[in-house]
């Protein structure tokens, strides 16, 4: 592993190192028996041309001197000198007036030549020489491991809620040079690894203890007083899903049990509800929900110390969920798992969009049927009187923490089956390192962690508690936090804990398994075959559903849908349905599919199947929307009558994370699918460029408009290559409903027809999506299985592929040609090139 000062090393170490290497890099001159760049003839021809009557050593006008500028460059003050030089020139704001003009074919000429010189010299300057970076865990590696090393869930915790915000490179979380560690985020990783610890294994021992409550069940504010005056506080009612906007009735909470449960543990929980006037009379569509749904509830914690009862928390994971009856109060029972401090809320997945909204409704069309509708329909009167669809609850029983048959998970987890033994207190701690470090301990290691444990002995804590800061120390040292290999600095081949480590975080996030340690101690995972028999085994393991989701986050940014929500009233259901989960899913599903029956990566561009749950069903208006049901989930579904999906564009998830929410644009989806899909991404436009204006009164399209954007050649040189590959889009709204018209502006009726025609730089055109669908399958299947390997090889290994990784990236994909193009074929050779057992 490359181990240069970068960012993953202390912050103060690598200012000092890198601070230093600027300030010389600056100084010295470039040398003159170095070779010339390709382009320095042009630029310099062209700069002394129309630039130096201005900009020369004597002149520098504007504190600009081009007169010593030359290719390649070889700073980043010559980086700026050759941006600012191309802003200048887009936007014709030099030469100026008075002087004389280049031609279009010279301004094109310099801005090309100096974008790709930017190009080559970031690629020399972020180089890590194919290696690489030591790095840390990333926040989802960080909760994964220690949830595997403890043998339960930490969500509950949110131990990295108050981290830094993770930095990410071309979209993928886990990639050295990003994940800056800092003394803020080294102070976190100590109170994390203290709460864990303490909270799991430093707890009270704790006899069962059972709440019943039947009462006193305060709402949230604006419904107290309609709650009192009717029921006296006798109900505990749910009104309206929990992602809404007005927050009306989403959380319910147990008053008398704020102060939550005494220790984290497991906790039976009984509740007796019904679901009320699922069959009411009023209109559906106030309530945009689906009645011939049975209303589900669920149970998430929430504390009084972390934000309001009644809101959305940092840390309110779903612990368990169940349907409701119609007929009449049932016992409904779940099981959870809380923390200290943590009470139970109750909500409703399914249930009404906006309740304020719904009542205002109410008012207006039913207020004939209530006895004083002169002075409006109040809340008490439609709970009395009315058919507020809702979920009522009457009686909560909560018992525990339930004790586990030979231990807690936890214990088990960290110290062996017995428990811990104070005798043994050493060899235990040695053997929970030894899985933490995903490697054998070295004598440093043992020496480290026995001297600890002493010192804290002889500092009067009980062997218990020593043992567990001694855990506390291992899970902040480097080893734990760092996937620092032990392969030798000059040796090019990891050595096999190290790539056992690299494959395990691969595929499952997680350390390696006692399987895969085995296969590293004997030597013979660094055998191909045992490395494709390890593969092969790993991702037919439920553990592999991390590899799924986290490589689509990163190559198709899935992690970003939602941070550009759709306007509410635009974009309802997209809330009210949790549209965002199902969009991921289908992604997931599609690719899980492909990957266990080696699919050809070919249905990536366009299929005749995917997967939907009722929610895409109806968004997709496919004929299984008036057929499934919630409880069926996701089912795998013929595309063979629609020419409207198809293919990774055709998902809602990917149409909806490329556009902003508010509207689309060829450029911003043409962008993404040139990045994404096809790894060519355009040069980042001018900084001084201005964005293109909306047009408000909905006259002209967004294709009109870049047409004008596009009449100076130095924007349609990008904006030829960039648009097409999004005009196809244009079908698609921004969460991925299909269209044929453009909204109004103004809300009220439709704008222009949608324009999805186009053509490609190369040629070819295509009349609409399914044609742009099969342009990309003739002509740019090989481009973009070569993308799909260098993203693979970019998340498995934790670095950007280089100039020099192309060759074998090359033969990567011919090897792939030859077997059909099987996305398992695909994984398989990634991770057993040498790119990927390399350090």
């Amino acid at each position: 592993m490359n181990t240069r000062p970068i960012k993953s090393l202390s912050m103060r170490a690598f200012r000092a190192v890198c601070g230093f290497a600027v300030c010389v890099s600056l100084l010295l001159p470039c040398s003159a028996a170095e070779p010339q760049h390709k382009y320095n003839p042009t630029v310099s021809r062209l700069l002394k041309k129309y630039c130096l009557d201005c900009h020369d050593k004597a002149t520098a006008d504007g504190e600009r001197e081009f007169e010593t500028f030359t290719l390649p460059l070889k700073t980043e003050q010559q980086l700026i000198t050759a941006d600012g030089i191309i802003d200048q020139m887009t936007l014709r704001k030099m030469p100026p007036e008075e002087a004389d003009q280049p031609t279009d074919k010279e301004r094109l000429a310099l801005i090309g030549a100096l974008r790709d010189s930017i190009q080559d010299a970031r690629s020399q300057f972020e180089s890590t020489g194919s290696r690489t970076i030591m790095r840390r865990l990333s926040n989802r590696e960080y909760e994964n491991t220690l949830a595997t090393l403890f043998d339960r869930r930490v969500d509950t915790l949110g131990l990295t809620a108050d981290f830094p915000k993770e930095e990410t490179s071309q979209h993928m979380d886990n990639i050295g040079e990003s994940l800056v560690t800092s003394g803020f985020l080294l102070d976190q990783y100590f109170q994390a690894a203290s709460r864990l610890v303490e909270a799991r294994l430093g707890k009270l021992e704790m006899k069962p203890k059972s709440w019943h409550f039947n009462g006193h069940f305060k709402q949230y504010e604006e419904l107290s007083g309609s709650h009192r005056s009717v029921f006296n506080y006798r109900y505990l009612c749910l009104y309206e899903q929990p992602n809404t906007d007005t927050r009306q009735g989403g959380y319910g909470h147990i008053e008398d049990f704020l102060a939550g449960v005494p220790v984290s543990g497991l906790y039976d929980i009984q509740v007796q509800a019904q679901a009320l006037h699922r069959d009411t009379h009023y209109d559906p569509k106030i309530f945009r929900i689906d009645f011939s749904e049975p209303f589900q509830l669920a149970v998430v914690p929430g504390d009084v110390k972390k934000g309001h009862i009644h809101y959305p928390q940092a840390i309110e994971p779903i612990l368990a969920s169940s349907i409701v009856p119609d007929d009449k109060p049932e016992w409904l029972k779940f099981r959870v798992w809380l923390e200290a401090g943590q009470t139970p809320r109750f909500i409703f997945p399914n249930g009404p969009y906006e309740s304020r909204a719904s009542v205002i409704a109410l008012n207006k069309r039913y207020k004939d049927e209530f006895k004083k509708p002169e002075t409006g329909v109040r809340r008490s009167a439609l709970l009395r009187e009315g058919e507020l669809p809702h979920i009522r609850i009457s009686e909560i029983k909560i018992h525990g923490p339930i004790s586990e048959p030979g231990g807690s998970r936890e214990e088990i987890a960290v110290f062996g089956k017995e428990g811990f033994q104070k005798d043994q207190a050493l060899e235990q701690l040695f053997s929970f390192a030894k899985k933490a470090y995903r490697r054998p301990l070295n004598e440093s290691d043992q020496r480290r962690i026995k001297v600890l444990y002493e010192q804290r002995l002889s500092e009067q804590a009980t062997p218990r508690q020593s043992a567990l800061d001694t855990v506390k120390m291992i899970l902040c040292s480097p080893s734990f936090l760092y996937l620092s290999e032990i392969t030798p600095e000059d040796e090019l081949e990891l050595h096999p804990y190290d790539l056992a480590s690299r494959l395990s975080y691969a595929l499952w996030t997680t350390p390696p398994d006692a399987e895969l340690f085995t296969a590293a101690a004997s030597g013979q995972l660094k055998n191909k075959e045992e490395l494709q028999k390890q593969i092969r085994r790993m991702l037919k393991d439920p553990r592999s559903e991390e590899f799924v989701n986290g490589f689509l986050d990163s190559w198709l940014n899935l992690r970003a849908i939602g941070d550009q929500p759709p306007p509410r009233r635009a974009a309802w259901e997209y809330y009210a349905q949790n549209l965002p989960e199902s969009m991921k899913e289908e992604a997931r599903l599609f690719f899980r599919s492909l990957l266990d029956e080696n699919g050809s990566v070919e249905n990536f561009l366009d299929a005749d199947f995917t997967f939907v749950d009722k929610k895409l069903a109806h968004l997709y208006q496919l004929p299984e929307k008036d057929k499934l049901r919630l409880k069926d989930g996701f089912q795998r579904v013929k595309l063979s009558g629609t020419k409207r999906r198809g293919g990774l564009l055709g998902m809602a998830g990917v149409l909806t994370v490329s556009a902003n929410g508010v509207d689309t644009s060829p450029v911003t989806r043409g962008v993404y699918v040139l990045e994404n899909l096809l790894g060519t991404p355009p040069p980042p436009p001018p900084d001084e460029v201005p964005a293109i204006e909306a047009d408000v009164s909905g006259a002209t399209t967004i294709r009109e408009r870049l047409a004008k954007h596009s009449q100076d050649q130095t924007c349609y040189v990008c904006h030829r290559n960039i648009d097409p590959h999004g005009f196809a889009l244009e079908t698609f709204d921004p969460i991925g409903r299909w269209r044929e018209k453009y909204p109004h502006p103004r809300g009220k009726g439709s704008g222009p027809k949608v324009d999805p025609t186009g053509k490609l730089p190369s040629g070819e055109t295509f009349k609409d999506f399914e044609s742009f669908k099969h342009v990309l399958l003739e002509n740019r299947l090989d481009k973009f299985t070569h993308c799909l390997i260098e993203k693979l090889l970019t998340y498995s290994t934790g670095r950007q592929m280089e100039r020099s990784d192309q060759y074998e990236i090359e033969d990567i994909l011919q090897r792939v040609k030859a077997e059909d193009y099987g996305l398992q074929t695909i994984v398989i050779e990634v991770m057993t090139s040498r790119i990927f057992r390399s350090r």
